[in-house]
């Protein structure tokens, strides 16, 4: 295992947590301000959502410096993965708590060429043939699913408008379908350790804020994908 990656006080936690008041009164009710441009991203899945299914979300983002392709696979624990399969500046696996669940993820990402993402948007290239060696071999030895589903279909875009607190350490991202539809989560991203403590801290400043939590913290995810489906 190399040094540091995947000891315990190495790991982080991103702490999510899917907000279901009104996206403006959540903007008032924490203060918030935005923290860049919007940014547009894409996703990729087939009508059966084979990748949803199995633990696999493909999320192409541009933003002012360029356009990125990340995998992330859903795993049981960081400890077991390979260091091989994750290569420094492009890989890693840290953890996501949604709720009271704290599950594993695997993050591979890759910068396109300008001429390559514009394929790959406009339909004229395959997510397959935009992906790099290292986000290939994880799908080949790690998730045994290569070549790729065969209908996989770009769904978006979605338009991401990020914001930031005045005064806490906590970022609230406010997502727009291409049917109107939008959906709000905040997150927080601390040490393994202080990933409960956290989560207490932002279920406290929500609730004096009197903003809503979703009942549902593992729905909105597939909500996403399915009102993305019907709009495609």
């Amino acid at each position: 295992m190399a040094k540091g990656t995947h000891s315990p006080a190495a790991l982080q936690v991103e702490v999510q947590i899917a907000l279901c008041s009104d996206p403006d009164e959540v903007v008032r009710a924490l203060d918030l301000a935005p923290r860049d441009t919007p940014r547009e991203t894409w996703l990729f899945d087939d009508a059966a959502l084979t990748l949803f299914e199995r633990g696999l979300r493909f999320r192409v983002r541009a933003t002012d410096s360029g356009t990125e392709v990340t995998l992330k696979a859903t795993i049981d624990h960081c400890a077991g993965v390979s260091p091989a399969l994750l290569p420094a500046k492009v890989g890693k696996c840290e953890y996501d708590m949604h709720g009271d669940s704290l599950t594993a993820a695997v993050s591979l990402s890759t910068r396109l060429y300008e001429s390559t993402a514009k394929r790959l948007l406009a339909g004229r290239l395959s997510l397959a043939d935009a992906l790099s060696a290292p986000q290939v071999r994880y799908l080949t030895e790690a998730v045994k699913l290569w070549p790729l589903p065969p209908d996989l279909r770009q769904l978006g875009p979605i338009e991401v408008l990020a914001y930031r607190a005045r005064e806490k350490p906590y970022d609230v991202d406010v997502s727009r379908l291409p049917s109107g539809e939008r959906y709000v989560e905040i997150s927080r991203k601390v040490a393994l350790a202080d990933a409960v403590a956290a989560r207490k801290s932002l279920d406290n400043d929500l609730a004096r804020g009197g903003v809503t939590v979703c009942a549902d913290q593992s729905a909105q995810a597939v909500n996403k994908l399915r009102a993305l489906l019907r709009a495609n």
